[in-house]
């Protein structure tokens, strides 16, 4: 192709793959928005606030409410973590790990994709999408300019790996422009795919229809909210000293996650993000 149309062709095939490979380190390296457990002093503190708020023989219900843009929002108690989640967060059942925005936990980049990593998760399947059809095309034109000289049946014959990119390239960019046509339209929408499958915010099981409370009505303003908000520092102490939990019930595995001030943190970004939500 470099002899018979430029050699900017495999300059632009280069610089694709570099950003994708970019993109997956990013997003499989990247600390996804995981908030620290709370230590067994904040997580008795915060039982015992649980507790009086009712009566002797009351057991209350492990949920909270804040408003968000006027609209009431629960907070869920998570029993791994021992605290109330932020707007937003969930448990990760494979991580073992409350994750802030979680979206989804991606078995093709090895972690959750969550607030802190969403935008290079979208930007490495973008970028793996125009990879994917420039191969793609760049196949189908190597072919085609190889038939007309020595037709199509020989071209197979001398070139059976360029068939075989082919019929992948094929099957594969279908999935690809999908699955980025589908997060296309979440980032527009202000949506994570966990609250899309749930229907949070819509009737799909049901329940009355509600807006989106996170939503700023406008898809241009949603994508810049999402892809290009200030990127949150990470509340992981990677240098902290992980102390084993004498405590802890069989099967449980600790993680850096589970040190610090998991609870005080948590009911602070929850204060903060209803503050800022109703500014």
């Amino acid at each position: 192709l470099t002899r018979h149309l430029t050699l900017a062709i495999p300059i632009i095939a280069g610089f694709l793959f570099l950003f994708v490979v970019s993109a997956l380190l990013h997003t499989s390296l990247s600390d996804p928005g995981i908030l620290p457990r709370a230590t067994p002093e904040e997580a008795a503190h915060l039982e015992r606030q649980i507790d009086n708020s009712g009566g002797s023989s009351y057991r209350p219900p492990r949920t909270r409410e804040v408003l968000i843009n006027g609209q009431p929002v629960k907070l869920k108690y998570c029993f791994s973590c021992k605290m109330f989640r932020p707007p937003r967060t969930s448990h990760c059942s494979l991580c073992d790990n409350c994750v802030e925005r979680f979206d989804h936990h991606c078995p093709w980049v090895g972690n959750c994709v969550g607030k802190r990593n969403y935008r290079f998760f979208y930007m490495f399947l973008l970028s793996l999408s125009f990879l994917t059809a420039f191969i793609f095309a760049c196949v189908i034109t190597h072919l085609t300019l190889r038939s007309q000289r020595i037709g199509l049946l020989n071209v197979l014959q001398e070139s059976p790996a360029s068939a075989l990119e082919l019929l992948i390239c094929f099957f594969s960019v279908w999935s690809i422009l999908g699955l980025s046509g589908f997060h296309t339209y979440l980032v527009a929408s202000n949506l994570t795919t966990n609250e899309d499958i749930k229907g949070s915010w819509t009737t799909k099981r049901g329940c009355e229809e509600t807006g989106n409370p996170y939503s700023y009505n406008s898809a241009l303003t949603n994508c810049c909210a999402v892809l290009c908000g200030p990127m949150p520092p990470s509340l992981i102490d990677r240098r902290g000293y992980l102390e084993m939990d004498t405590e802890q019930q069989p099967g449980h595995k600790c993680s850096p996650a589970s040190q610090g001030t998991g609870a005080e943190a948590s009911l602070e970004i929850c204060e903060e993000f209803a503050v800022s939500c109703s500014a």
